[in-house]
């Protein structure tokens, strides 16, 4: 009926309800493995919420030694370097809250590791339409989506959980005021950083496919680079809301090099379509 060939009999066509079948398993294999994951998660519970979830409190985490030993290095980087450990006092207020947030996160961490598997799920699924070049094509696409989506993460770990932490601990307005937080809302917040910047780090990938479909041009983005750069600020400011200029460009530089990488990629796409004698209006 749709075209499709089944991966398993390429000769075949499927019909509507073929495709709902084929669509139900890749789904299921998607959450088996999204339960495994997190299964695995919450098996080493103690090591993923100490050592990971709790381990950007402690001095000794990588990211606060780099510092220190560069400020050491630049001599407008002095106040750069953090030696003390947080140790933030974290509060549960519910009854089984402590379970529900092992099982809350599990899942959580569950979907991250398991990503890179669901996104090929998504493309089994789609391959059978594709021809061999394009299905080619997507596959690297679907190997980068992965790979900018735990760079994404890993930048946001290592680089701007522990500045936003480290501020949010030590700012007030008032003595009289103390930063007693709970434990739902120190996970709610790693969370809300970690999948966002996870999704901002897409930004290659969002812009390949509005590229091929000629939607976005790299032209624009060219012309909008300054108009970018003062978001990337904005947003550097806000992922950091510390007066330490340094750290600002730390964690905005990335976003940068970021934006202009998707123009090559931009610009790779419509060099491509010129040459396939696609044009876009």
């Amino acid at each position: 009926m749709f075209g499709i060939k089944s991966s398993e009999n390429p000769e075949a066509e499927m019909g509507f309800f073929d495709h709902l079948e084929v669509l139900r398993w890749h789904i299921v294999r998607s959450l088996i493995a999204i339960i495994v994951c997190a299964c695995v998660v919450g098996y080493y519970y103690d090591f993923v919420f100490n050592k990971i979830i709790l381990g950007v409190q402690s001095k000794n985490f990588p990211t606060y030694r780099f510092l220190c030993w560069l400020s050491t290095k630049l001599p407008f980087a002095n106040d750069i370097c953090i030696n003390h450990d947080m140790n933030i006092p974290l509060q549960n207020t519910e009854m089984f809250g402590q379970l529900n947030l092992l099982l809350q996160y599990s899942m959580v961490l569950g979907i991250v590791l398991a990503f890179p598997y669901v996104i090929w799920e998504l493309w089994r699924f789609v391959a059978p339409a594709l021809r061999d070049v394009e299905a080619k094509k997507t596959s690297r696409i679907i190997l980068a989506s992965s790979i900018f989506f735990f760079i994404g993460i890993l930048f946001c770990y290592y680089v701007i959980i522990p500045f936003s932490l480290n501020f949010a601990v030590n700012f007030t307005i008032s003595p009289a005021i103390k930063n007693n937080f709970t434990i739902d809302n120190y996970i709610d917040f790693f969370t809300m950083m970690l999948i966002s910047m996870g999704a901002v780090f897409e930004m290659p990938m969002l812009v390949y496919f509005l590229s091929k479909v000629g939607i976005l041009k790299p032209a624009v983005m060219r012309r909008t680079r300054r108009y970018a750069i003062v978001v990337i600020a904005i947003v550097a400011g806000i992922l950091t809301p510390t007066p330490d200029v340094f750290t600002q460009i730390l964690v905005g530089m990335p976003i940068y090099l970021l934006y202009e990488f998707s123009i090559f990629i931009s610009a790779r796409v419509e060099k491509d379509n010129a040459k396939k004698g696609v044009i876009h209006t």
